[in-house]
């Protein structure tokens, strides 16, 4: 290695090592799995965010015996956990630079070392199985994110010749990681990123899945004035009884200072919205993919754009005709894995979230039969296992 690797190693040793300390629940199912040792002979192929906590899951999944060949998600790569897990003697690809191609090229590789398991984020390597046809050698995998498993009974639909357990589909993932951890997370990174107070701000947040509504809720109880947008009648009225100003995103576009997206959907905020915004106004996404703000069209109208200094690296001014402007947060990408050293989700709901990834690969691995072709949820015998374990552990530290 250089002396920067070994540098930018160090650096992600030393995060990686906080993070692991403060996930009793992956540690666990370490200390089991090399006993056990359920991946032996099984080559893992992943897509998931590269920063610390996924470090400790590779860790988790090594000691069970699992030979790993990993990439990162477009945009969220942390270089220095990349260099630790290389020093550790993983294959692993991408940098926080990598533009989409590059990305995309990155999977390609993961998919070229024939793993036989699949760990996704996003569908982005099932979607590379399904363009290249059959892949006997692969016996299922696990998606972790609403985005892909939107993607696989959407577009791929009927054409995944093996298991992919949804990770998200767990209402321990919904509840824990989706409602708390990114609302929680989402606000943090705001404030962060902007240096923004939420007491007395008005937000928007489009979608009330269970990530919109834990935006939604986390900035109401800091203080901030909030909106929803919703298309489904039955959340948009949930949205209501829960108190929020529930109206349609036109209606809402010159009240609001700040629009986030959380809807895993495509083009939600576009031209049209773009032309009516309030001078001035903060939009951020925290969806999986950086699809949700048309970025493209907003530059296209722009009539020049430049990023504020000082401001994390996640802040670009963009002027619009008549003299308006509005501020853009991370590119349109999920804001809360923005930044130059971004935090992401909580420690204990990753615990959690990663435990429920570790046992379903485990059931990948092990009992592949009891699984049916396609996506599916997580077996509620492994939902029940792990609220067990997550009850213990919260009431131990009580």
């Amino acid at each position: 290695m250089t002396e920067r690797a070994d540098n930018l190693a160090e650096h992600g040793a030393a995060r990686v090592d906080w993070i692991r300390s403060r996930m009793p629940l992956l540690a666990a199912a370490r200390e089991q799995l090399a006993e056990t040792r359920p991946f032996a002979g099984h080559r893992i192929g992943m897509s998931l965010h590269l920063e610390p906590k996924t470090a400790v899951l590779l860790e988790t999944l090594a000691a069970g015996g699992a030979e790993l060949v990993a990439t990162g998600n477009h945009g969220s790569t942390q270089d220095d956990i990349v260099a630790f897990l290389r020093s550790q003697g993983m294959t692993v690809f991408g940098s926080r630079d990598d533009d989409l191609d590059r990305h995309h090229a990155n999977v390609a590789s993961v998919l070229d070392a024939r793993p036989g398991i699949l760990l996704d984020n996003g569908a982005d390597l099932v979607a590379g199985v399904v363009a290249r046809g059959t892949a006997p050698e692969i016996v299922g995998g696990t998606e972790e994110t609403t985005s892909g498993g939107d993607r696989l009974r959407g577009e791929l639909a009927g054409q995944v010749p093996f298991p992919v357990i949804v990770i998200n589909d767990s209402v321990l993932k919904a509840i824990g990681e989706n409602k708390h951890a990114v609302g929680q997370s989402v606000v943090e990174s705001f404030m962060r990123i902007t240096n923004l107070m939420v007491p007395g701000r008005r937000f928007v947040v489009a979608g009330y899945g269970w990530c919109g509504r834990g935006v939604a809720h986390y900035l109401r109880a800091l203080g901030g004035k909030v909106a929803v947008v919703e298309i489904d009648e039955l959340k948009a009225f949930e949205a209501a009884f829960d108190g929020f100003r529930v109206a349609e995103l036109m209606d809402l576009s010159e009240w609001g200072e700040v629009f986030i997206t959380a809807t895993g959907h495509p083009d939600i905020l576009t031209a049209p919205f773009f032309e009516a915004v309030a001078d001035g106004a903060v939009l951020a996404n925290c969806g999986h993919f950086p699809w949700e703000i048309d970025v493209a069209g907003l530059h296209a109208m722009s009539t020049g754009s430049r990023q504020l200094a000082g401001a994390d690296g996640a802040i670009e001014r963009v002027n619009l005709p008549g003299g308006r402007h509005v501020i853009l947060l991370a590119d349109g990408r999920m804001m809360n894995l923005a930044g130059r050293e971004p935090k992401g989700n909580s420690l204990e709901s990753m615990d959690l979230g990663f435990l429920l990834q570790t046992l379903s690969l485990e059931r990948v691995a092990t009992d592949t039969l009891s699984l049916r072709l396609g996506a599916q949820p997580v077996p509620d015998d492994i939902d029940r296992e792990i609220a067990r374990r997550m009850l213990r552990a919260m009431q131990a530290e009580k």
